[in-house]
């Protein structure tokens, strides 16, 4: 699995784990909603389960449910703020199409 996360998201990562020091990591994956179908997941990952991939970059781990696995591979996370928003960026090859909102995206 090839899961890139750059500089901006590994620093907003690891101050969320900063503040949830008994985390196991970063859940990063997907969940069916939305216009288009599937939507990103990030949030702190409180233990992991039996059907979780743990993978490492720079010291930040990633736990990936296996049915995120196929869908997020090839992914690469990054954190950008924009005026007073900020908000975490999926570069995703495997991605088709997006819904007008953003929200959302659809996967072949």
């Amino acid at each position: 699995m090839n899961i890139q996360i750059t500089p901006a998201a590994r620093t907003r990562m690891q101050q969320f784990l900063g503040t949830h020091p008994q985390a196991a990591g970063v859940r990063f994956g997907v969940r069916k909603t939305g216009c288009s179908g599937y939507a990103y997941v990030v949030d702190i990952a409180e233990r992991v389960a039996a059907n979780d991939r743990v993978i490492e970059q720079d010291g930040v781990k990633l736990v990936i449910d296996d049915k995120s696995v196929a869908l997020v591979d090839g992914t690469e996370i990054d954190f950008a703020r924009q005026g007073l928003n900020s908000a975490f960026v999926f570069r995703n090859p495997n991605v088709t199409g997006e819904c007008g909102c953003g929200e959302s995206f659809t996967i072949d």
